[in-house]
């Protein structure tokens, strides 16, 4: 099935072509059609099933833009999945003009409150945060169409469920409510029950791969002390990484999620609870520090590999005591999984041995002079970085609706704090710059021109 046989407007279409999204997945292809029609879903999947997508799409395409009040509620359980799902929603719903706010915890009221009073069609936001906008009477949900709960299973474990169903208790009763979940409980299923409409329930299964170049990974532990313990030990052995836990400043952890993002480093170590945030396509490893407690945490995990229809690899540490807990995992995936013992001294020596070997190969390579491939090549040089929020696939959406360009006239593209550069190819920078001397990004007029470097 192709995006254009699901009934979906022009402009929804060009978003996802933009995007580079080309064939629905299977839970999009079940979700999509269902929505659209106003039919209640529980959706049980795992990360990178592409399920943001999966309401996202029928969702914008819902949007009646001229309507000014808040036509859709997303609740999601952390500020850094907030970000992304809002992130993700704007560009599906860029060229038909369809309007996006977060709210999260620990961020100030009064910013949040002029943002709203905006003209805004979809709210992503956390519970608490939620909730505390609905008591003051800043946020108004009396025109919700559309509810969507993102791993509410997340969500009740951190104790959010009084405020999810104060939340839902407070909207209108015909409209149409999504429920996303990798596992369920019986608080889940009572949710279902008493503020859903005959939902039809949809089970995506996980598939897993294998590959052997890695270029990125995630280490992901339960404690956020044996977090820090791993990441000191991987920074002291001179591995580019970093680590994302609760104990950091919201500040700080989006840093760190964009900087992974951007392929600042190859290694991010991570909680569990932390990894919620990550929706990052070109993770090809996960390591489990230790098997999970809870089945369904496993098959979630290494969800975050393999993504967007690539191949991906998931390790998993096992002691004597989690053999029993691994015996469930496999009983609950269905399959066996490989073992393997750790290797002796002389072999982690030996490994090391090759590694640094290859990375000479690698350094003499690159020292090589390079033929030039494309010599219609045109850096621009972008007037807004990082301290206006503007990231790559901004700047991605933005340049790909310029008339006569699209996504693979777009080539690397680097945000710095003050500016950003961007190559244009396939000899149309030249035909850019000669009818923009600015372009708008994420709201704000930026001006371009010709990169000197």
């Amino acid at each position: 099935m192709k995006f254009n046989e699901l009934n979906l407007s022009e402009d929804i279409i060009k978003a996802l072509n933009n995007l580079g999204y080309k064939n629905p997945s299977e839970v999009q292809e079940a979700s999509i059609p269902k929505l659209l029609k106003g039919e209640d879903i529980i959706v049980k999947s795992q990360t990178g099933s592409g399920k943001t997508a999966s309401f996202g799409i029928p969702v914008c395409e819902k949007i009646n833009i001229e309507e000014k009040k808040v036509q859709c509620l997303v609740l999601t359980p952390t500020r850094e999945l907030a970000i992304q799902v809002k992130d993700e929603l704007s560009n599906i719903g860029r060229i038909k003009k369809v309007r996006c706010a977060a709210i999260f915890g620990k961020q100030p009221f009064n910013e949040q409150i002029r943002e709203l009073k905006q003209r805004v069609h979809i709210v992503v936001g956390t519970p608490g945060r939620v909730f505390d906008h609905m008591e003051r009477g800043t946020l108004d949900l009396s025109e919700v169409n559309y509810v969507v709960i993102d791993e509410a299973d997340k969500m009740l474990s951190m104790g959010f469920i009084d405020q999810i169903k104060d939340i839902l208790g407070e909207l209108r009763l015909n409209k149409t409510t999504a429920l996303f979940s990798a596992t369920f409980s019986k608080e889940i299923e009572e949710i279902c029950e008493e503020y859903m409409r005959n939902p039809m329930l949809l089970e995506v299964k996980s598939k897993v791969f294998n590959r052997d170049r890695i270029e990125e990974s995630a280490i992901e532990i339960e404690e956020k002390n044996k977090v820090k313990s791993v990441y000191k030990m991987l920074k002291d052995e001179g591995i580019t990484c970093n680590e994302l836990h609760g104990d950091m400043e919201q500040k700080k952890r989006i840093e760190v999620m964009e900087n992974f993002r951007d392929k600042h480093f190859k290694v991010l170590v991570c909680t569990d609870i932390a990894a919620r945030g990550i929706h990052v396509d070109s993770i090809e490893l996960v390591i489990n520090y230790e098997v999970p407690m809870e089945t369904e945490s496993y098959v979630h995990r290494i969800g975050r590999t393999g993504r967007a229809g690539r191949e991906g690899k998931a390790i998993t540490f096992v002691n004597h005591y989690e053999k029993k807990y691994l015996e469930n995992v496999e009983e609950y995936i269905g399959y066996e999984i490989r073992k393997a013992s750790l290797p002796s001294d002389d072999e982690v020596k030996a490994g090391r041995k090759i590694f640094k070997e290859s990375q000479k190969v690698q350094l003499k390579e690159s020292k090589k002079p390079k033929k030039e491939v494309h010599g219609d090549i045109v850096k621009i040089h972008v007037n807004g970085g990082k301290k206006k929020k503007i990231r790559a696939f901004d700047i991605v959406g933005c340049f790909s609706n310029l008339p006569g360009l699209t996504g693979e006239d777009i080539g690397i593209i680097d945000v710095q704090d003050g500016f950003s550069y961007v190559d244009i190819l396939n000899g149309k920078g030249d035909k850019v710059l000669k009818s923009f001397k600015e372009v708008t990004i994420k709201g704000k007029k930026v001006k371009i021109q010709k990169a000197r470097k």
